[in-house]
């Protein structure tokens, strides 16, 4: 039998690189809007704003209370925003020491955070706006009641849930990529 055998080449290694002229590695592209980057802390911040105008329109009106919906919202949204100002806080702290919050643990918690609050301000923006509309339109009894101040709390809780939603679709995004 005349079988060819393989002929085994050995390789050299490559030469030892210097790691600094490869340049640092990295885990993944910053996007803007994730948490510890200038798009997170500016949604934050909106998220924020939108949430204590709403409340403090709401709150302002004096028979808010008489409402479920309208102190739901207000409950909500007082919520929303002590959870945004929190991790506007974390974000400002990562960006002045240069530190990136993209740890599987702290993910998972922005992301489950957001999620929840999101879902919460959504529901209570939706019930707020039902009742607006039936004291407004159906009812017509604007005249007896604060219908403009109801009607901005609604829609600045809707606009704080609009900046809250790129925050949880990033920030679950970051988990579900890791």
């Amino acid at each position: 039998m005349n079988g060819s055998r393989p002929t085994v080449h050995p390789v050299e290694a490559p030469p030892l690189t210097d790691g600094l002229q490869n340049g640092p590695r990295t885990r993944m592209k910053e996007v803007q809007g994730m948490s510890g980057t200038k798009g997170g802390l500016a949604l934050r911040i909106a998220q924020s704003f939108f949430g204590v105008v709403s409340v403090c329109v709401m709150v302002s009106a004096a028979d808010f209370r008489s409402v479920t919906a309208f102190c739901y919202l207000v409950i909500a949204v007082s919520l929303q925003t002590f959870w945004s100002l929190s991790l506007a806080v974390m974000d400002l702290y990562a960006l002045l020491v240069g530190r990136t919050l993209r740890k599987r643990v702290i993910l998972c918690l922005f992301a489950t955070g957001d999620g929840i609050t999101s879902t919460l301000t959504f529901s209570a923006a939706c019930a707020s706006a039902g009742i607006t509309v039936l004291v407004g339109n159906d009812l017509n009894r604007c005249s007896v009641n604060h219908c403009t101040q109801f009607e901005t709390a609604t829609t600045m809780a809707f606009m704080c849930w609009f900046a809250t939603t790129p925050s949880f679709l990033i920030n679950f995004w970051s988990l579900a990529t890791q």
